[in-house]
């Protein structure tokens, strides 16, 4: 294992009402010094989450909302920030009531994925609901959020589509599909 570089000097340079810019002075072993900067977390724990929901043992929703980076309505998974205090599964079931309509009776935690670890702090928590029931609540969207489905089966054509485009979400799909393969829930 590598030994992780000392951090000279650290001091966030920007901020804004969601993120921090963070400038980090670092030596590494072989004696040569860079200046780093990267988006870190405001928050504590996990930060945020993102909801596997299985419509049946075949059928995944997707919602589609308006996304800032990328200046269009987007689909993807189910996804918020984890409130202080909470629960990762409980973080995801309120997520999926407040964006799909939906609860789940069955959680479970998948693994941690980083968007860009270069440049950024944050990591969210892959979570897989099954056993779906209807249940709405009120969220912080600025508008209702159409709900789609994808069939796991066709995940490969689905990055083909251009609403579709957060390789965080396709990992996800990708992790939730792999283990109901393993555990005999679908077969491709």
């Amino acid at each position: 294992m590598r030994e992780k570089p000392t951090v000279l000097a650290r001091e966030i340079v920007a901020s804004s009402r969601l993120f921090r810019v963070e400038e980090l002075q670092l030596r590494f072993s072989n004696g040569v010094e860079r200046t780093y900067e990267r988006l870190a977390s405001r928050g504590t724990g996990y930060s945020a989450v993102m909801v596997v929901a299985m419509r049946d043992d075949c059928h995944a929703l997707l919602v589609e909302e308006y996304c800032g980076g990328t200046d269009d309505y987007q689909l993807s998974l189910p996804k918020g920030l984890v409130e202080p205090g909470e629960d990762v599964l409980a973080a995801a079931n309120r997520e999926l009531k407040e964006e799909a309509g939906y609860g789940a009776r069955e959680l479970e935690w998948l693994a941690e994925l980083s968007l860009s670890p270069g440049y950024m702090s944050q990591k969210i928590q892959v979570v897989l609901a099954r056993d779906l029931y209807a249940e709405r609540l009120p969220g912080d969207e600025p508008e209702p959020m159409r709900v789609d489905q994808v069939h796991l089966g066709e995940l490969a054509q689905l990055i083909h589509d251009p609403l579709f485009s957060e390789g965080r979400a396709l990992a996800a799909l990708y992790l939730a599909r792999d283990l109901l393969i393993q555990r005999g829930l679908f077969r491709p």
